[in-house]
């Protein structure tokens, strides 16, 4: 079993160093209005030169890449699980275009706004979670759309991610006090969470979040355990990382505190050096986010403009998390059962107990509702994982006495040790307090965090050992490797020839419902497409009446059009002056989001409905119409076209 290593890791260095590089480029090239191609090989030219003159100073030899050591290791049974596991989740998003809703819905569109402007700015809207929300992330994936002109590389920063997992979580765990052994079979097992696998070949941001969590805390204990700056840097970059790619990790700033917090004198060694990675870290973290929030809706989290309209019931909350935690988190993978458990169970439920739960959650997670497959949107850990850490906390429990305990360490040692295992536990409290929808994916950076207070203990080196435990863990992998050839939004196997080719009658429940899942997700990277075919050719700039939608594909090909937002207060010289005829308007929409009714709207906008198309957006969602509307040259009425 290899040994925890003493060097500052070079994949994860060069990894923080670059995300952390692109998030100031994107803020320095906003400030000055050039977000753009220029823009970006401008910053990479300077970054190269800087790493050059860099070189010359301080040349050093970079280790060998040894081939035969590297091939020698995934001949080995976990190791080998976890490179097939991956080379499948990859090939996923080699092959599919991405089709995660959030990413598909904001993230990319607001990237796209920017880059058509050349700099941030606060998207005309009333779907602010364009607006409000972490960039992190979306720092990383502007260059690579301004570059490409696609979205279908983007899914490799989260490749990137996942195969930085397995030295990360060794490196953690063996630094907290977990035997190497131990962290050897679980650097490969952990990773294979259906949250981390499931996103792989992905867009989702909640795997490229946990990825800096494990950094920030390892780098943070290399500097307290040999008194190196440079990890110390490197650390401070990834916790300011970890807070930019989703609000919801601010928490873990505290384990990380309780970390570094002995050693922060050291940065007053070279003061220059750690000021300058201070601004650094300042603009890769949620901060410049913050500020702007407060900005332009006076509430630093941007919760204030996204009006949300759940209770404060915090006992209740706390309670149906750890709830939902558990029961999201054991679900099968595969749970054919689904929609008779989502049938009974609200009946189940007390009514003044539903009552409160509506008041304080979505109506999912108030009625313990459960997909029939885990999917990137919504898995946590997963039933593999958590399984496998519930046998690690009983066999610990079972033979802690007879388990010998490692050296004595002194008690100051000891409550320090305390505090780093503990203190991720009340960083996902807060969590678990504030939230009230998705807990188990919000979770995500979390889990690799919690897992050293339950491996510690000699009583783990026994566990790994046992044959039983090796093959248990060996049908988790089977299990985690079904889930990704069956992914819809990513399926390895021929879906429509094995779906037409079953000998069912076309009314079985069963096919029906995996037609609709898998023709959703599959036509979902290009769902406006029958609305952009309805356009007449050129149009450089459509409306759109929207709330959450999948808009990306209005964007394709990217450079052609721009996609403005229309909203309720906007007049048709409003319109006109942005250059908009054209408004696509979802009818459900609509009425969620104007307080009038759609007829007299048209009127007073002078429109004309040209086309009505039935898209269906979302599997668990009905189809709904959209129409095309003209609103006519310069305002005056249009004349329909024909059909």
């Amino acid at each position: 079993m290899p040994k925890t290593p003493s060097k500052i890791p070079l994949p994860a260095s060069v990894w923080i160093l670059l995300c952390a590089f692109l998030n100031c480029a994107g803020w320095i090239l906003s400030a000055v209005h050039q977000l753009n191609l220029l823009g970006y090989t401008v910053m990479f030219a300077l970054a190269a030169a800087g790493i050059v003159l860099w070189g010359r100073r301080k040349p050093s030899a970079p280790r060998g890449f040894n081939l035969h050591r590297l091939r020698g290791r995934f001949r080995r049974g976990f190791p080998l699980a976890f490179l097939i596991l991956a080379a499948l989740a990859i090939l996923g998003g080699v092959i599919h275009p991405p089709v995660n809703y959030d990413a598909l819905a904001y993230r990319l569109p607001r990237v796209l706004n920017w880059l058509a402007d050349r700099h941030w700015t606060w998207i005309h809207t009333e779907f602010h979670r364009l607006n409000t929300r972490s960039c992190g992330i979306e720092w990383i994936s502007a260059p690579l759309i301004a570059f490409t002109r696609t979205d279908r590389l983007l899914f490799l920063i989260n490749a990137v991610s996942f195969l930085l997992l397995p030295g990360l979580v060794f490196s953690g765990l063996t630094r907290v006090g977990v035997k190497p052994r131990v962290a050897w079979y679980w650097m490969w097992l952990a990773p294979t969470g259906y949250c981390y696998l499931l996103q792989a070949g992905s867009i989702g941001n909640d795997l490229f979040g946990a990825v800096f969590g494990l950094a920030a805390l390892d780098l943070a204990l290399r500097a307290r355990a040999k008194r190196n700056l440079p990890a110390l840097w490197l650390s401070i970059l990834a916790v300011a990382l970890l807070t930019g790619a989703k609000t919801s990790n601010l928490p873990l700033a505290l384990p990380w505190l309780v970390i570094v917090f002995p050693v922060l004198p050291l940065l007053f060694n070279r003061l220059a050096v750690t000021v300058a990675v201070c601004l650094a870290a300042i603009m890769a973290s949620f901060l410049p986010m913050a500020v702007l929030n407060y900005k332009y809706c006076g509430d630093w989290t941007g919760a204030a403009a996204e009006k949300p309209m759940m209770g404060h019931n915090l006992p209740l909350r706390v309670a149906q998390n750890v709830v939902l935690l558990g029961l999201e988190n054991l679900a099968p993978p595969i749970f054919p059962l689904a929609p008779v458990w989502n049938h009974k169970v609200p009946a189940l439920i007390p009514p003044g107990l539903k009552h409160e739960l509506s008041l304080n959650f979505d109506a999912g997670e108030a009625n313990y509702q459960l997909p029939e497959m885990q999917m990137e949107e919504s898995a946590g850990l997963g039933f593999g994982v958590t399984v496998m850490l519930l046998v690690s906390v009983a066999a610990g429990f079972c033979w802690r006495k007879s388990s010998s305990s490692g050296p004595p360490m002194a008690p100051p040692e000891q409550l320090w040790r305390a505090a780093i295992l503990l203190s991720p536990w009340l960083s996902l409290l807060v969590i678990i307090a504030k939230t009230n929808w998705s807990i188990s994916r919000l979770s995500v950076p979390y889990y690799a965090l919690l897992m050293p207070a339950l491996l510690v203990g000699s009583a783990q080196s026994f566990l790994v050992r046992r044959a039983w435990w090796r093959l248990l863990a060996t049908v988790m992998f089977l299990f985690a490797g079904l889930l990704v050839v069956l992914s819809p939004p990513r399926p390895l196997w021929p879906v429509k020839t094995l779906l037409s080719g079953l000998d069912l009658p076309e009314s079985s429940r069963l096919v029906q419902r995996l037609k609709t899942v898998y023709s959703v997700y599959a036509g979902r990277h290009e769902a406006f497409a029958p609305l952009l075919a309805a356009l007449p050719e050129d149009v450089p700039v459509v409306g759109l009446v929207t709330f959450d939608d999948p808009e990306t594909s209005l964007w394709e090909p990217i450079g052609k059009r721009r996609i403005r937002h229309v909203i309720p207060g906007d007049s048709a010289t409003d319109l006109h002056a942005q250059g908009i005829r054209y408004v696509l308007v979802g009818r459900e929409k609509f009425n969620q989001l104007f307080h009038e009714p759609f007829e007299q709207w048209l009127a007073k906008m002078n429109g004309t409905v040209i086309k009505t198309l039935t898209l269906r957006l979302r599997a668990g969602n009905e189809p709904s119409d959209w129409l095309i509307i003209d609103l006519g040259p310069s305002g005056l009425p249009a004349t329909p076209n024909q059909p």
